[in-house]
């Protein structure tokens, strides 16, 4: 690497860099092929954190364009689109999402995509796939496959490793075998079953360190502390719903509220009648405010249109009074939302 900036050690000009925003970073590549480099390596991303200039950013992936996804950069309002995920199950839906190790996780999932001129099943229902997009390189690529198979199941990150447990397999069929993933080593290694499997989908949600899986019109959570010792089963009561972690404290809307949830104790935060009609949005904590994003607006008796949405509703829900306001909606994707977790650049 030639001298980055004149004058200037190539450590110090490093750390200038790093506080330049993410957005712009394709910019800077344009300068030279060394300015290039730096922007692609992990020594800068390393920087940014020494330097205090990380960014949180929220990943999405709508129904809309099939296999697409953007980021979306809460402190400039803005969206920044992604190569098209290289699947090759079209319209990949039910799978799973999470950021380890700076990257973004895309894991099984399926599609019930049908062949429009023969009426076959153009995907599969599950699969082991699994996909990393890396920000550095502002590349996908494949990683080592689950060891089993799976959609419509529970994920989350914990201690820096990957869990994923329940779910469908390909023959529909409901498992409960749960899995690890080690993102520096690229392994999975099996962790002890699910004590109970349901057949119905389930998803993950992690406060305080633990997953808690919760199973759709169940009210027992399985929870995982530690992987070593297995799985509890405990009934918080919680209430069903779109939910949300902010600041280690989970919100979930349910009968046309937003109720903050501590334990078995749940408060009411914000009447949100006017999303009865929005159907297939995400809910995603970041920072001290909620996302509601995408879906699609249903029928109902006056009006048979389904309309896809790309707007972006935030409530912030820090100090005494919940206030609400909107973003920028997505440029490039709309409608049911199939994937969205925050990942730090």
């Amino acid at each position: 690497m030639s001298e980055l900036i004149e004058g200037l050690p190539d450590a110090i000009a490093i750390r200038c860099m790093a506080r330049v925003p993410f957005y712009l970073h394709p910019k800077l590549e344009l300068v030279s092929h060394s300015w290039q480099a730096a922007i692609r390596s992990s020594e800068l991303f390393k920087a940014r954190q020494e330097v205090d200039a990380t960014e949180d950013l929220l990943c999405v992936c709508a129904f809309d364009p099939e296999n697409f996804w953007q980021l979306y950069d809460p402190r400039r309002d803005l969206w920044i689109t992604l190569p098209v995920l290289p699947s090759k199950i079209r319209h990949l839906a039910h799978f799973g999402t999470v950021s380890a190790a700076g990257k973004l996780f895309v894991l099984g999932g399926g599609s019930d995509a049908v062949d429009p001129q023969t009426g076959d099943q153009d995907g599969s229902f599950a699969t082991n796939e699994v996909w990393s997009y890396d920000p550095v390189i502002r590349q996908w690529s494949p990683c080592a496959p689950m060891l089993v198979p799976r959609a419509m199941f529970a994920c989350g990150v914990m201690k820096g490793k990957i869990v994923v447990a329940g779910g469908f397999t390909s023959c529909r069929k409901s498992i409960s075998q749960a899995e690890m993933y080690d993102p520096e080593k690229d392994v999975w290694i099996p962790i002890l079953d699910l004590p109970r499997s349901h057949n119905s989908a389930c998803s993950g949600v992690v406060i305080g360190g633990k997953l808690h899986v919760l199973h759709k019109g169940l009210s027992t959570v399985q929870v995982l502390e530690k992987a070593v010792s297995g799985w509890s089963v405990e009934d918080y009561g919680w209430l069903q719903g779109p939910m949300a972690v902010v600041h280690g404290v989970l919100y979930v809307m349910s009968h046309g509220m937003i109720f903050k949830l501590e334990g078995k104790m749940r408060k009411i935060v914000v009447s949100v009648s006017e999303f009865r009609r929005r159907i297939g949005f995400a809910m995603a904590g970041l920072g001290d405010e909620m996302y509601v994003i995408g879906g699609v607006i249903g029928p109902d008796r006056w009006n048979w249109e389904i309309k896809p949405m790309s707007d972006v509703d935030i409530l912030t829900v820090a100090g005494e009074r919940p206030t609400w306001r909107q973003a920028s909606p997505m440029t490039r994707c709309r409608g049911t939302i199939l994937g969205c977790t925050q990942l730090r650049i």
